[in-house]
């Protein structure tokens, strides 16, 4: 395989790229996101579960300095994506012409020369059986893409809520939540596929294999205070972009929603 360079291909010599869950855009924002974003001042900011759609989204919604485009659910209020970037992108795609992902607006993407940075937000199946259902037809798409985007001749990055905690060092309480959705064998199976067979890397682990790592606490109980939490939040890398990993971040000092940014670097030089 052809070594991948950013500063050749892209128009990066380094990137800060961050992905967070919201629950929201209008209640992050008020929750002080927007300065805040503007002041650590990511090159590409993927988001998932804006629940605003167009009409919703005003100038003060919007970070200065970025390029931003999203992919609104249909219903109001509720799944939706976003990726805002500082350089403008060769081309931009919004869904994958499927309805399942399209109508929730569950997928965008974009392309700067020969790297493809994406924000997708993976269907949560705690609700019942329906929504597991609806989860894992989901997942059975995007193992299609997985296996392209693992071979493709092009850098492809992948910053999700996956809604699956990978492995027991990936959540507090993993013993009790084996047969609970984001945990269940079969989507822990799908993770090792997605990061075996298919050839995309989890580049949170290639800088940190420590417990304790999480990016997602529940609202119930004292989760938050006590670090009970899960880490269902990634970047998933395909093989041009993995040397490239320098560092990653979970900052939790400043609260917007029930999951925390998570920040990686990338670059040719060193950490």
């Amino acid at each position: 395989m052809t070594t991948f360079s950013l500063a050749m291909a892209t128009p990066y010599t380094e990137l800060e790229v961050l992905s967070l869950n919201l629950n929201g855009l209008r209640s992050a924002a008020r929750k002080g996101l927007l300065p805040w974003l503007e002041q650590r001042s990511p090159d590409i900011v993927c988001l998932q579960e804006t629940r605003c759609q167009a009409a919703d989204r005003t100038e003060a919604l919007l970070p200065k300095g970025y390029h931003c485009f999203f992919a609104d659910a249909q219903k109001r209020g509720y799944a939706g994506t976003a990726l805002m970037c500082k350089a403008q992108p060769d081309e931009v795609q919004v869904g994958w012409g499927l309805p399942a992902v399209d109508d929730e607006g569950r997928f965008v993407a974009a392309r700067f020369g020969k790297l493809w940075v994406a924000s997708l937000y993976v269907p949560s199946g705690s609700a019942g059986e329906h929504r597991q259902a609806a989860k894992d037809a989901f997942l059975e798409v995007l193992g299609t893409q997985l296996k392209a985007w693992g071979a493709s001749p092009l850098a492809w990055l992948l910053c999700c809520d996956m809604n699956i905690a990978h492995k027991a060092v990936d959540l507090k309480n993993w013993r009790a939540n084996q047969n609970n959705s984001g945990f269940l064998p079969h989507e822990r199976a799908f993770m090792d596929r997605a990061i075996g067979e298919w050839k995309m890397l989890d580049a949170f682990r290639l800088c940190n294999a420590e417990g304790g790592q999480y990016t997602w606490w529940s609202n119930r109980g004292r989760a938050w205070e006590n670090n009970v939490g899960w880490r269902i939040d990634y970047h998933l890398c395909n093989p041009h972009l993995a040397p490239l990993v320098r560092s990653a971040e979970i900052f939790k000092a400043q609260r917007f929603s029930d999951h925390a940014p998570l920040f990686l670097r990338y670059g040719q030089g060193p950490s």
